[in-house]
Order: C-alpha cells, then sequence, then structure tokens
C-alpha cells in the first residue's frame, strides 16, 4: 500500500541545523577561551540539541550543576543565529513538493521547541499540515504521543502513514505508534547503536527513495 501521510523529525531528517547549532557550541567554548571543536565531532550530536551539543562540548550532563545556565546561554545564542546557514539537505524540497502534488498529508514531529520551530518553517517556506514540537505536548519522543498527535490534527490513520527520522527515539516512538517506521541515512544518526539495530521498517540512503516505499 502507498502511504498516505508522511511525518518527518526536523533536524537531522528535513533541515540541516548543525552549523548553526555547532556554531553556537562553540562560541560558547570560545567565550570562556577554549578552542573550537571540529564541525565533525559536533555534527553527530546535532539531534540531540543542546544536551547532545554540550555534552560534546564540555562534558556536561542535564543534571549537573551549571547546565541549566549554560544551555540558556546556548539556546538563546542559538536563536538568534538558527538562519544564518539553515537548509533543507538535499532532495527534502523535491520530496514535499512531490508529496503535496499528490495530495498526501505530511506533518512535522520534533522535539525542537516552537520558539525555533515556528521560525524556521517559515524561514524555509514549509508548509506542513500539522507540526508538533517538543514542548506541543507534555511528554516527547522516545514516547509516541506526538506522533499520534500529529496524526490526530491530520485526521489520518497510523496505519497509512510513515515516519522518517535520523536517531533511534525517532524509530522507537514510530514503532510504539504503529506507523510505518523510516530510518534517514542522510541524518545524523547520534545514536551509539547503529542504524541497522534500531528495528527501523525501513532504511533510506536518500529522499528520493521514501516515495518508492509500500508498506
Amino acid at each position: 500500500m502507498t502511504p498516505q501521510t508522511y511525518l518527518f523529525d526536523l533536524d537531522g531528517t528535513l533541515l540541516d541545523s548543525a552549523p548553526d547549532l555547532a556554531a553556537a557550541a562553540n562560541h560558547l567554548r570560545e567565550v570562556r577561551h577554549l578552542e573550537p571543536l571540529p564541525f565533525e565531532v559536533l555534527r553527530k550530536t546535532a539531534s540531540s540539541g543542546a544536551r547532545g551539543l554540550l555534552g560534546a562540548a564540555f562534558g556536561i550532563k542535564p543534571e549537573d550543576p551549571g547546565y541549566k545556565a549554560l544551555a540558556n546561554e546556548f539556546l538563546d545564542y542559538y536563536q538568534e543565529h538558527m538562519t544564518d546557514h539553515a537548509e533543507l539537505f538535499a532532495g527534502i524540497l523535491e520530496l514535499i513538493n512531490s508529496i503535496e502534488a499528490k495530495g498526501f498529508a505530511w506533518g512535522i514531529v520534533t522535539n525542537k521547541h516552537a520558539r525555533f520551530v515556528l521560525p524556521l518553517i517559515e524561514h524555509l517556506k514549509l508548509t506542513p499540515g500539522a507540526v508538533v514540537c517538543g514542548d506541543t505536548l507534555s511528554v516527547s519522543k522516545p514516547h509516541p504521543e506526538p506522533i499520534i498527535h500529529a496524526l490526530r490534527l491530520l485526521q489520518k490513520p497510523a496505519e497509512s502513514a510513515v515516519y522518517v527520522g535520523d536517531d533511534l527515539r525517532d524509530i522507537q516512538a514510530a514503532n510504539s505508534a504503529h506507523v510505518f517506521s523510516i530510518a534517514a541515512q542522510w541524518g545524523y544518526l547520534g545514536s551509539p547503536v547503529g542504524v541497522e539495530e534500531w528495528k527501523a521498517d525501513a532504511i533510506v540512503r536518500n529522499p528520493s527513495q521514501i516515495l518508492e516505499i509500500n508498506i
């Protein structure tokens, strides 16, 4: 069966936000007179947002003293610069145009908070039918409810939907929501577990393969 609904993660799936996230982390290092870290070191943590970037840049965890203040500083700087280099991954615009041309529904389900997501969607000129952010509900991925909520907003059933993401928690959320799960290999793949072990229903190397999938 051809999917009728396409749901996507944002960072690392639709949007290449790693350059701006890495720049924010290195800015915090530079103002503390620390050498900037190589981009590739920070890129693979980008799907985990502030938690991942600050962990890589400072070895700090959310439960550690000083984390909240550092995270606020990071997020404030990122918010000011989040469109400096933000762009869709190659092939994503063509994919979305094809989905819309075929009359299929699509939406975004991300753990990123709305204060960042909504301006980025406007900047990228995207028009999803549903947007569920990390602070839309009281839970976020890997909990299945954000995906279920997006389907509710779109008034579409789970059995005809797919969810595409680049992190283990994306696949866990989709599987728990009984939605066909697709792992995006072009993304950041920050999980220590290899993508082949995520139990995704499909793994794709580029966006053009998504419309070829039957569920």
